[in-house]
């Protein structure tokens, strides 16, 4: 079953309010390929400029907490990124997982809360490269499926997103024979997670996503978009991108 792709940016830590000029073409894009669903991540700070800014592009967050209120310093909820103007959240980034020390719990406790919010959680996973080079990497990621995706999660409030460590900000992508082999093993786990609700959920490809290997990327069965980390930044790389899927979902 082919699903609507979807093409997401995650800004990390970067941007600014003058770096939002970057949405307006992103936005434009977004409108005149109605086929493709496009979303932009910013940090938590810019999430309410760029929802005011550009309405008709999806904004998510970069994290929330699993907790809907209380003495968390630091922390924000998954109420508050809804309130600020975000549509979806991405939960359980490899970066986080290694900075931050989280764990499959946390993950799930953060999927689970963004979802009872109202929004769409994007759940990350991925191996490293000694577990790939291991031959572990299809048994990790489906041991962080196990412990990070909600029980009620469906196809219409859950997004997977398929990142190798390895690949991420390194310039370094896996084969496409590859990429195929652990989004299936990712289709069959989310299945027998989900049921028939796994069939439905989007399987996104992150790590080193960029303009001239987007559209093979997502031409790979299973891989229902791309989740973009710094070719994200700036419109001149992120449009091609958007074309890309809009080329590949043809």
């Amino acid at each position: 079953m082919a699903l609507r792709k979807l093409v997401a940016g995650n800004w990390k830590m970067n941007g600014s309010l003058a770096a939002l000029s970057e949405l307006d073409a992103v936005a434009a894009t977004a409108a005149s390929h109605a086929a493709v669903d496009v979303a932009i991540c910013p940090p938590f700070t810019l999430i309410a400029a760029a929802a005011a800014r550009t309405p008709g592009l999806a904004i998510g967050a970069q994290d929330c907490h699993g907790q809907p209120k209380g003495a968390h310093t630091g922390c924000v909820s998954a109420s508050m990124v809804v309130e600020a103007g975000a549509k979806l959240v991405i939960v359980g980034h490899s970066e986080r997982r290694a900075d931050q020390h989280e764990t499959d719990a946390e993950v799930r406790s953060k999927a689970s809360a963004a979802i009872a919010a109202g929004l769409t959680a994007i759940v990350c996973v991925g191996e490293t490269e000694a577990q790939r080079d291991a031959g572990e990497a299809e048994a990790v990621v489906a041991a962080q499926l196990d412990g990070s995706i909600p029980a009620d999660g469906t196809g219409a409030t859950l997004v997977v997103a398929y990142e190798p460590v390895w690949a991420i900000g390194t310039g370094r992508t896996p084969s496409t024979a590859d990429v195929a082999a652990m989004h299936a093993a990712i289709r069959m786990k989310l299945t027998a997670l989900l049921g028939d609700e796994g069939s439905k959920v989007r399987i996104l490809y992150g790590g080193s996503v960029k303009p001239d290997n987007a559209k093979e990327l997502l031409a790979v069965a299973d891989v229902d978009g791309a989740l973009v980390g710094g070719a994200s930044l700036t419109a001149a790389q992120f449009v091609p991108i958007i074309e890309g899927a809009v080329a590949a979902s043809a």
